[in-house]
C-alpha cells in the first residue's frame, strides 16, 4: 500500500504552505496551550519563555497541523516539536509513537535528552538508534517498544530491514530535524524508504534552517496542508553576535590563534578546523602551551565523542576543537567565542558554525582566520550573510614574541601524533584524549632535545 500511496501523494498538486499569525504575545507555555505537567517541567529545565519558533509552532502543532519550520540555529526547535508530541502522546498513550530523525548521532542523544527531561515526569522513554553502536543492544532496546526512536536515517533503515518483529506500522508523528542537512548528506534513499513503512495518517514536523529545493522535495511527498512557521530570513546570523576577521600569513596561524586564546582568556572557546587531523594535532599543540583543549571529529569512538562533549559542557575544558560533524545543532549553552581556524568551503557551515555562541538571547563573539589563500571562500561568507565583518583588533608584534613557544609546541604535537598512529597501528586502538599520557610524553620529549642538543 504505502509505495503507491506514497507515489500518489507525490502527485498530487503540491500544497502550498500557509503561513501563520503569531498568537497574541504569549508570555508563557501555558499560553500556547501546553498542558500544566509539561509547563512545569519547562519550568524545571529553565525554560521560562517560548522562543519565537516555539510561539508560532507549538499552537499550530497542538491542533493537529503539519509544520514546516524554518528558524535559525538555537532558536529553540526541539521544544517546538518535543512538547506537542508529548502533549499527544499523554491524550492517547502508545508505544512507538513518534519517530525523529537527524542527520548526526550527537544532535540524536541531545534530542533523546530533551525527550527524557521533558518527559520523565509522565514516565516517556526514548531509543536512540545510531551508528557506531553495538546492533544487538539497539534491536533489544526497540523490542521494549520505547514511545520515542531518535535516529539517524541509515542505521533505522537497517534496523527495519533486520531486525525482527520490528516496524512502524503504527507511528503518528514523524519529526525531520535539520532537514537540509540530512538530504545534504544524501540520505534520500534511506528516507524515502522510512517514508514508504509508515502511515500516511500522521503527524508530519519538518525543521530545517534553509529552504533547498530538495527540502520542498521532501515536503511533496511527505507532508499535508503544511503551516509554515519561519522565524528567520533565508540566511542569518544572530542579532547578538560580534563577528570579526583576522587576515594573517597561513605559516602563522597557531601563533595567531595561542594569541586569541591569551587575549580573550576566561572564556570558553569552540574552535572549528576543515580535517579530524587538524583538529588532533592543535588540540595537541595548545595543550602543550598549558590550555585546556579537547577535540571532537569523526575518527573519535562515539563514547569518546560523547566524553569530550560532556567535560566542555560541564566546563571542565574551556577550548573544544571540532570538525563540522560538530557545527549543526549541537547545544552547548556557554561558548563565548567561537573561531574558525579553517574558513568552511562551504558558506552555509559558517552560519551554523556561528550558530554554536549567541544562543538563546545571549551575546557571542566569532573570528574567522582569512589567509592567502582564503580571500575568495571569505568574500562568499560576506556576500551570504549580507555584512561586512571588520578585523578584530591585533597587536603584529606581540603575536611575533609567541613564535618560538608555538613552534616548540609544533614539534611536540607532531611527535605525539607520530606515536598516536603507531599505538593505534599496534593496539587498533582509538586514543584520541592523550590527557592522561601528556606529562610523560613532555618529558620524553624534553629527553630527546637534550640529546639532539648533545
Amino acid at each position: 500500500m504505502a509505495a503507491g500511496g506514497q507515489a500518489a501523494q507525490a502527485a498530487e498538486p503540491e500544497a502550498v504552505a500557509e503561513s501563520v499569525e503569531p498568537v497574541a504575545e504569549p508570555r508563557s507555555f501555558k499560553d500556547l496551550g501546553v498542558t500544566d505537567v509539561l509547563c512545569e517541567a519547562c519550568d524545571q529545565l529553565g525554560w521560562k519563555m517560548p522562543t519565537k519558533i516555539q510561539v508560532e509552532a507549538i499552537p499550530v502543532a497542538l491542533q493537529g497541523r503539519d509544520i514546516i519550520g524554518l528558524a535559525e540555529t538555537g532558536s529553540g526547535k526541539t521544544g517546538a516539536f518535543a512538547l506537542p508530541i508529548l502533549q499527544a502522546l499523554l491524550e492517547t498513550p502508545q508505544r512507538l509513537f513518534a519517530l525523529v530523525l537527524t542527520p548526526t548521532r550527537e544532535l540524536a542523544f541531545q534530542i533523546s535528552e530533551q525527550f527524557e527531561a521533558l518527559g520523565s515526569s509522565i514516565g516517556v522513554q526514548s531509543t536512540v538508534i545510531v551508528g557506531g553502536i553495538d546492533t544487538m543492544s539497539q534491536s533489544l532496546a526497540l523490542a521494549k517498544k520505547p514511545h520515542v526512536i531518535i535516529a539517524t536515517p541509515g542505521r533505522l533503515v537497517d534496523h527495519l530491514e533486520n531486525t525482527k518483529g520490528f516496524n512502524l506500522r503504527a507511528l503518528k508523528f514523524l519529526v525531520m530535524d535539520e532537514a537540509d542537512r540530512i538530504l545534504n548528506m544524501d540520505f534520500e534513499t534511506e528516507v524515502d524508504k522510512i517514508l514508504k513503512v509508515i502511515p500516511r495518517d500522521r503527524k508530519t514536523f519538518l525543521f530545517s534552517a534553509t529552504m533547498t529545493k530538495k527540502v520542498q522535495k521532501l515536503q511533496r511527498a511527505a507532508l499535508k496542508n503544511p503551516v509554515k512557521c519561519a522565524v528567520s530570513s533565508k540566511y542569518q546570523t544572530v542579532e547578538k553576535l560580534q563577528q570579526y576577521y583576522i587576515f594573517i600569513p597561513s605559516k602563522f596561524k597557531d601563533s595567531y590563534l595561542v594569541y586569541i586564546l591569551n587575549e580573550l582568556a576566561g572564556n570558553s572557546f569552540m574552535i572549528f578546523c576543515s580535517t579530524c587531523n587538524n583538529t588532533q594535532r592543535t588540540a595537541l599543540l595548545l595543550r602543550n602551551l598549558g590550555f585546556t583543549a579537547i577535540p571532537l571529529h569523526g575518527q573519535m569512538s562515539q563514547n569518546k565523542r560523547l566524553g569530550s562533549l560532556n567535560k566542555f559542557k560541564a566546563k571542565a575544558r574551556s577550548v573544544l576543537l571540532a570538525t563540522d560533524v560538530a557545527s549543526r545543532g549541537l547545544d552547548i549553552p556557554h561558548v563565548d567565542v567561537v573561531i574558525n581556524f579553517d574558513i568552511p568551503t562551504h558558506s552555509k557551515d559558517y552560519i551554523h558554525r556561528v550558530g554554536r555562541t549567541a544562543r538563546a538571547g545571549r551575546s557571542g563573539k566569532s573570528i574567522t582566520f582569512v589567509t592567502q589563500y582564503d580571500v575568495e571562500l571569505f568574500q562568499r561568507i560576506e556576500h551570504l550573510i549580507g555584512k561586512k565583518l571588520p578585523a578584530f583588533p591585533m597587536q603584529e608584534e606581540e603575536v611575533m614574541m609567541l613564535t618560538e613557544r608555538v613552534a616548540e609546541a609544533q614539534r611536540f604535537a607532531r611527535m605525539e601524533m607520530r606515536e598516536q598512529g603507531e599505538k593505534k597501528r599496534s593496539r587498533n586502538d582509538d586514543d584520541d584524549d592523550t590527557e592522561e599520557a601528556l606529562g610523560v610524553r613532555n618529558k620524553v620529549a624534553g629527553g630527546k632535545k637534550k640529546r639532539r642538543k648533545a
